[in-house]
């Protein structure tokens, strides 16, 4: 298996190159793709994609190109532009990094920022930029939010191969639904904690960040990092292991912040409450609240196929000492999350999300 992946590997990286020579002589052209990310006052990490795209404004008005970029296929019209130089600049200072086989950056860099959110500057090597928001949290800072993405604050009906293709390929964005209360949920936690940071992990693929990104400003959603995933091969697996890819990013994101007792938020329909048990036992006091929402019978259907939510297999694990809270949306969990975490009454900074014309970014960081 692992001899058939390298042969994947290669053969992925070989079509990449010849398919990005040829679109390159037909004007397409490199641009960075800059990821929400954080860090502490002395490091961050620098999260962001450069990849070849079609220069729609020569071929399309600009209002006609920015409506098709809200079909969801046209989220994935783009090539990775593997082992290129982009330039950083952080705080007045430039740095050279380098793409990886699949046109991504990730990379830890030294920083002498301040707590709060601040805007780094990523540019490809024709002059192109973009930039790149990062959220430095305080080394003292003890509450924070990891929180799922697909059926948890954006209906997706996972992993159902059809619906997922019409969901994330055809639909227009406008038509995707947020789960009820979910937003206010988060706006209430983080509220109640200002310099907290809240952590969207993902089995998703990075190609779909950016209607992410416009579909939780639209609908109210804290702005935070998404840490998503790739789905091409690697050189030990034909397919990424999407329950793998949110168990690293956990014990990552447990590593780099120390000092932060997480509030787990997922759903029922697929590896969440399995995910979580296993964290909070894996990291003894780190975890204030489990809170899962509960899917109805016709998501249980879509999700994975059965009406009641899959069976957790049996462990030898501790008794849970972490409080489990279920709820059929956001508005349904609050109640009791709020009761464990000794929150009062709902803090005045929060109010009903609605939707928002286009272009408005209310709440988001500069240059998110």
């Amino acid at each position: 298996m692992r001899h058939g992946s390298v042969i994947g590997v290669h053969a992925n990286d070989f079509v990449t190159r010849r398919i990005g020579a040829v679109l390159g002589r037909r004007g397409w052209r490199e641009r960075p793709v800059p990821f929400i990310g954080y860090g502490t006052p002395g490091r961050v990490r620098v999260l962001g994609r450069l990849v070849l795209r079609p220069d729609d404004e020569k071929l399309l008005p600009a209002h006609a190109a920015a409506w098709l970029h809200r079909r969801g296929w046209r989220n994935f019209l783009e090539l990775p532009a593997p082992h290129r130089p982009v330039r950083l600049t952080v705080a007045g200072r430039t740095r050279t990094l380098r793409t990886d086989r699949r046109g991504y950056v990730d990379t830890m860099v030294d920083s002498e920022l301040a707590p709060g959110w601040h805007t780094m500057h990523l540019a490809a090597g024709n002059g192109s930029g973009a930039e790149m928001p990062v959220r430095i949290i305080d080394p003292d800072e003890d509450f924070g939010v990891i929180s799922d993405i697909d059926d948890t604050i954006i209906s997706t009906w996972m992993p159902r191969l059809l619906l997922a293709i019409w969901n994330s390929f055809f639909q227009l964005e406008g038509n995707r639904r947020a789960v009820p209360g979910m937003a206010r949920l988060y706006q209430r936690m983080l509220a109640e904690h200002p310099g907290a940071p809240i952590f969207y992990v993902s089995t998703g693929p990075w190609s779909s960040i950016r209607f992410l990104e416009r579909f939780m400003t639209r609908h109210g959603f804290p702005p935070g990092a998404l840490l998503l995933t790739d789905w091409g091969p690697t050189r030990t697996e034909w397919v990424r292991s999407g329950t793998d890819h949110k168990r690293r990013t956990m014990a990552g994101l447990a590593r780099e912040l120390p000092t932060i007792r997480w509030v787990l938020v997922g759903d029922d329909g697929q590896h969440d409450p399995e995910l979580y048990e296993e964290f909070a036992q894996e990291h003894p006091g780190r975890v204030r609240a489990v809170a899962l929402r509960s899917l109805s019978p016709t998501e249980q259907i879509l999700a994975h196929g059965t009406v009641p939510p899959l069976a957790e297999p049996r462990r030898h694990w501790r008794p849970r000492r972490v409080p489990s809270l279920h709820g059929a949306d956001g508005d349904a969990l609050w109640p009791a999350l709020a009761d464990v975490l000794g929150l009062g009454d709902e803090p005045a900074a929060v109010r009903r999300p609605v939707a928002r014309r286009a272009g408005r970014r209310r709440g988001s960081p500069a240059g998110s």
